[in-house]
């Protein structure tokens, strides 16, 4: 009777620990699931704080690669949302991180709506330099196509001015003469009996011709080609030079005027043969010539 007992009770205890222990395990495997559905939307939730950010960052990629100069707070915006998606990914999800940086992500969306507010503004005033800008390099152009043109007719004017202010020989003639005892000068055509080169030119008359005291250069050359007289060197800015006989100077006052100098015979005598004399103006320009032989 006593047995039969004992075996009831250890049954009823058994019973009792096989609720038990069945309660156990239905609760750790509802623990379990609660725990796998809680991480998995920690981690989905995390997901989406990451994709935010990436957009967040593509859009600042975006408007920095449109801007025509680099904005350096698009850039810093852009770095510091790089440096939450690191965070982000490197964190382990919880409820609190991922609610703080859910109200990052807001505060970051609306920063920006401001800044690319301020990109559109900025991207608009520049293209509004960059229109007047343009108007005002076009004006530029015309201006200086205009000045150009305005130089060449200026220096065509000044060459046709240079050039019709030249003065210029109507006559050139050259004299072979003797001078008598009484210091009167007869031409000859012998070369012994020449003393002096009488040299005469006309200068023609020019109303645009500056007024003023003038120098022509006299170049004589001998039979052998040689330059008689003083031998004198005169050079130009250019660079041209002119060995000449002699410089005679004379006052022009734009009316035509009759010139006429001497050359002396040298150290012996004048040779024979055939003689050629040159006229040159200061600039070196040749204006007439004359040949003439002696016997």
């Amino acid at each position: 009777m006593t047995e039969t007992k004992n075996n009831n009770g250890l049954k009823v205890i058994a019973g009792l620990l096989g609720v038990v222990l069945l309660g156990t395990i239905i609760y750790t495997v509802s623990l379990y699931q609660d725990k796998k559905a809680t991480t998995q939307a920690l981690t989905q939730e995390k997901d989406l704080v990451v994709e935010d950010l990436n957009n967040l960052k593509s859009e600042y990629d975006k408007a920095i690669l449109e801007s025509n100069a680099t904005n350096e707070e698009l850039v810093a915006a852009r770095d510091n949302i790089a440096k939450y998606i690191d965070s982000v990914n490197g964190m382990k999800a919880d409820i609190a991180s991922l609610s703080r940086y859910r109200r990052q992500v807001s505060v970051l969306k609306a920063e920006r709506e401001k800044l690319l507010k301020q990109v559109d503004s900025l991207t608009q005033s520049n293209s509004l330099l960059a229109m007047q800008r343009d108007s005002t390099y076009s004006e530029l152009e015309k201006q200086t196509v205009f000045n150009d043109s305005l130089i060449v007719q200026n220096t065509q004017l000044a060459d046709a001015v240079e050039r019709g202010s030249a003065l210029n020989l109507s006559v050139i003639s050259v004299d072979a003469v003797k001078e008598r005892s009484s210091g009167k000068l007869v031409s000859t055509s012998r070369a012994r009996a020449t003393d002096k080169f009488k040299v005469c030119f006309t200068i023609a008359d020019n109303v645009i011709a500056e007024a003023g005291d003038r120098e022509f250069f006299i170049e004589v050359l001998g039979p052998q080609g040689n330059v008689l007289g003083e031998g004198l060197t005169a050079t130009t800015e250019e660079g041209a030079t002119l060995t000449y006989s002699k410089a005679t100077n004379f006052y022009y006052e734009n009316d035509a005027l009759d010139v006429c100098d001497y050359l002396n015979k040298p150290a012996d005598e004048f040779q024979k043969g055939n003689y050629m004399v040159n006229v040159y103006d200061s600039g070196l320009k040749l204006l007439g010539t004359s040949k003439f032989i002696l016997k």
